[in-house]
């Protein structure tokens, strides 16, 4: 074991990796000048004069990661929910401000129990083909989300319906969930328990519907382009893979007067440094993140570009349960978890305002405070020589270390947490450790499979607003539950959670549950998420919410200012709304997080 303390060489080290990789202060990079946007001017209905709107209304979205495909009940992670959210309208949809809002669904009935949900569709719905859409449709596709042969990762989120946990498990037929037609425009949806995340679930893409005579045609090619017919704000019109997904503006739409962007493609981008580059190219209107050392270089020279906001979301690492050395040894997890300082990830390494974590569910849910282990107000000192003794107790020493992997998806922000903290690691513990870097189809695929992985780069954000939406990933079963993670009593509580109607009784509930399952140290939290962006004045429409879902059918583009003509200072909407943090109080914000 290092004598010195780990907080001096480690903080060390990076001060050095710094002022190497920024030799000259703007990372090879110089101001941009863009072309400014002219003032926006809305109507009395609120909607933009057309007067100020561009010619052209395309807009170009970097989105990370290609999803693997876009079919809604099979698709997984965050590239591809933006797509579809795109493509797709469920029964209930979302506002610009992530409120849940009628989508297909003119209206709903919610029975005194609060079991029963009864929604009646808009009579005038079709397919992007032309086709009529109608109850049936959505009957069709709740059944095919629940169903064990569609294996749809995001299947278990239907669990508050009845019947369905033994849906899914195969015990009973797909005619037998919860889900009952009442005519062409009616349906109902009985659940199990009062359930008050229901309408929030459904605006999601397991949520979305899917046409029946196309997905019998086509099979797994459905939703492909040509292929693929949907009933949102956009069609599927190409997929280059490696270069971009187009979208076209779905003229059949029931709001497609309202939807002003015509085309929009999304950019897939893994090099978070090439989407900055694409961007100050005139390239993207839109990043999906920006580099954490290019932050503060962008913070001061595109002031009126970068936005970043709070996002209901946590970063975290994950164990393999069902392989040595982190079978039932959590001990030797907590040992780990103790010996990273997480202070000094979000200050030195990430530096984007994320705030330190010790629980799973980050703050900000609907007034819920997460659990927090004693060991959070400890020094990290303190739990350094904690870590040391459990790491021992496990049998592990300087003549015998513990070798290990993280694994983690290609990122240039999830690279550099891992060098932070098998540099913790080493410093504090002796342990050597190999990283693995894996393109994100074969991670999640190494992931799913629990073979080889031991510790993996880990993270979520919430599908809806609601604590339940982190602890169900660690059910028995779970499509997500990569870990391997079993225990009865933290299964019993999400039941009893899923039954209670009373607020405060269910918050306990879900505080005993994560409680129960940071005691068994499943995954080591890091920090909570805060989205950062480079957004193009020119796009306008959208809002900052803590959901980060971003509708193309809510946004537009204005036209350039006349070279000459008076600018007035360009402003993002919502920059100033309460809770956003913007670039000018994100140090201020940082500096109250530690």
């Amino acid at each position: 074991m290092r004598s010195l303390p780990s907080r001096i060489l480690f903080v060390s080290g990076m001060l050095l990796l710094a002022a190497c990789s920024d030799r000259d202060g703007d990372f090879g990079l110089r101001k941009t000048q863009r072309v400014q946007a002219v003032d926006l001017v809305l109507l009395e209905n609120g909607r933009p004069d057309p007067s100020v709107l561009a010619a052209e209304q395309v807009v170009y979205r970097g989105n990370g990661d290609e999803p693997e495909t876009l079919d809604p009940h099979r698709a997984d992670g965050i590239p591809a929910s933006h797509i579809l959210r795109d493509l797709f309208e469920g029964l209930t949809s979302e506002s610009p401000e992530g409120q849940v809002i009628p989508g297909a669904a003119l209206r709903w009935n919610i029975s005194r129990d609060a079991r029963t949900y009864t929604f009646y569709l808009h009579r005038d719905l079709v397919w992007s083909n032309g086709e009529p859409l109608d109850a049936h449709d959505f009957v069709y596709s709740l059944r095919r989300a629940a169903s064990p042969e569609t294996a749809s990762s995001d299947a278990n989120t239907l669990l508050p319906i009845l019947n369905a946990r033994e849906v899914l498990a195969g015990e009973l037929p797909i005619e037998e969930l919860g889900i009952t037609l009442l005519d062409e425009y009616t349906m109902q949806i009985t659940l199990t328990g009062p359930t008050p995340y229901f309408l929030g679930l459904l605006a999601g893409p397991v949520g979305y519907p899917v046409n029946k005579a196309n997905v019998e045609a086509f099979g797994a090619e459905f939703a492909r382009p040509g292929n693929l017919v949907s009933n949102g704000a956009y069609v599927l019109k190409a997929w280059k893979p490696r270069v971009s997904i187009e979208l076209e503006k779905n003229p059949l739409f029931r709001e497609a007067q309202n939807t002003l962007v015509e085309t929009v493609f999304y950019i897939p981008t893994e090099d978070q440094s090439t989407e900055v580059k694409q961007f100050r190219a005139g390239e993207l209107d839109w990043t999906s993140v920006v580099p954490n050392n290019q932050f503060k270089w962008l913070q001061k020279h595109y002031p009126d570009e970068l936005v970043v906001s709070p996002w209901m979301g946590s970063y975290f690492f994950g164990f393999n349960l069902t392989q040595e050395p982190f079978k039932d040894n959590p001990s030797l997890r907590l040992a780990l978890s103790l010996a990273i300082d997480r202070e000094i990830i979000t200050s030195k390494v990430t530096q984007f305002g994320e705030r330190p974590s010790y629980a799973l569910v980050p703050p900000g849910i609907d007034g819920y405070v997460p659990f927090s282990p004693e060991y959070a107000d400890r020094t990290q000192e303190e739990r350094n020589h904690e870590a040391r003794r459990l790491l021992e107790q496990a049998g592990y020493s300087e003549d015998r270390p513990l070798r290990i992997e993280i694994r983690y998806n290609t990122s240039d922000n999830n690279k550099k947490v891992a060098l932070a903290v098998a540099s913790m690691w080493k410093q504090v513990l002796g342990v050597n450790t190999t990283l693995v870097n894996e393109e994100f189809r074969v991670f999640l695929q190494n992931r799913e499979q629990k073979v080889i992985t031991q510790v993996f780069r880990a993270g979520w954000i919430s599908d809806y607003n609601d604590p339940y939406s982190f602890l169900e990933l660690f059910r028995t079963g779970h499509g997500r539950n990569d870990y391997g993670y079993s225990n009865g009593t933290f299964d019993t509580l999400l039941d009893e959670i899923g039954l209670e109607r009373v607020r405060a009784r269910r918050e306990r509930l879900m505080f005993e549950a994560e409680r129960v399952l940071m005691t068994d140290n499943v995954i080591i939290p890091i920090y909570t998420y805060v989205t950062k962006r480079l957004v193009d004045p020119h796009l306008r429409g959208w809002q900052n919410n803590v959901m980060d879902h971003h509708p193309t059918r809510y946004m537009f583009k204005l036209k350039s200012r006349e070279p000459g003509q008076r600018a007035a200072s360009p402003v993002l909407e919502q920059e100033t709304q309460e809770g956003v943090q913007t670039p000018e109080d994100e140090t201020e914000t940082r500096e109250d997080a530690l």
